[in-house]
């Protein structure tokens, strides 16, 4: 199955808990390199959260952040550590005693302040953290979902690509014996041309190794291959671009064989268009997961 690495997805839920948020963004990458975001009360959530997304994803640059706004103000009482009141105040009579000075009254707001004196209960992080989980499930099939469609576009590029390349190379195999004639005529009138006398086996031995080290056949065949593998790529449902890239270089190797080997300029032409739509294939192979 086709899919880019590129998309964007972001859902909402809200609940008791306030409104919780998520986005993810993606790009492409040679491979799967994951950031998260998240709130102070659900950093407990990185590893599942990490273990969703790399089960959906194969590649791409990932960016997740889950925000969590507007929680309801905490409505339980206050907890007081009354054991550490205690000690508190003995020590500043202790220190009182101690310096033969009188005891002024301690503030009990200066009391409220000392760390550990008053206690937060505990916050029950057990459901907004399913909700969270269930909505990162939801945000990555969306996201999944918008690169497959963006998927099906480059899929359909990349087969009108691959139809132009299919053509080019039948027209090619069609005036290959053209070619062979044209060489064979052009060694012929140098020959002429020379004014001397040549032995007509020894000619002709010549003529074919010539013929030999020109043709391209063998290029043109290879790149008909590639197109067929290309093709299949294309419709198999496991992630491709690892190996559409790789094809990309077989597909300029040959094209480049066959632009050296070319002896006309209409050969010569075909091979630079045939590089112009390898190119593009590649640029758009980059993106596909």
């Amino acid at each position: 199955m086709i899919r880019s690495m590129t998309g964007f997805a972001r859902r909402e839920r809200q609940g008791p808990w306030g409104t919780l948020a998520c986005e993810i963004r993606s790009v492409n990458h040679r491979y799967l390199e994951l950031s998260l975001r998240l709130p102070e009360d659900l950093r407990g959530l990185e590893g599942d959260a990490r273990q969703a997304v790399s089960a959906a994803l194969r590649r791409g640059k990932v960016d997740v952040g889950l925000y969590l706004r507007g929680q309801p103000a905490q409505t339980g009482t206050l907890e007081i550590n009354r054991a550490l009141v205690d000690q508190l105040a003995r020590t500043a009579r202790d220190v009182a005693s101690m310096t033969d000075s009188s005891l002024a009254a301690v503030s009990p707001l200066e009391l409220l302040r000392w760390p550990g004196v008053i206690r937060e209960p505990e916050k029950d992080l057990a459901p907004v953290q399913t909700a969270a989980l269930e909505l990162l499930h939801e945000t990555v099939r969306e996201l999944n979902e918008a690169r497959a469609r963006e998927g099906g576009r480059l899929r359909e590029m990349l087969l009108g690509r691959c139809q132009s390349l299919q053509q080019t190379v039948a027209q090619l195999h069609e005036r290959l014996p053209e070619i062979a004639a044209r060489i064979r005529e052009r060694v012929g009138e140098r020959i002429t041309q020379l004014g001397g006398s040549v032995d007509p086996a020894r000619l002709e031995q010549e003529l074919v190794l010539l013929a030999y080290k020109m043709d391209f056949a063998e290029e043109l065949d290879r790149l008909g291959s590639h197109v067929t593998e290309t093709l299949q790529i294309l419709d198999a449902k496991e992630p491709a671009g690892r190996r559409l890239d790789f094809l990309m270089q077989e597909f300029n190797r040959e094209a480049n064989t066959l632009s050296s080997k070319s002896q006309d300029a209409d050969t010569t032409r075909a091979a630079v268009d045939m590089k112009v739509l390898i190119e593009q294939m590649r640029e758009q192979i980059q993106n596909i997961e």
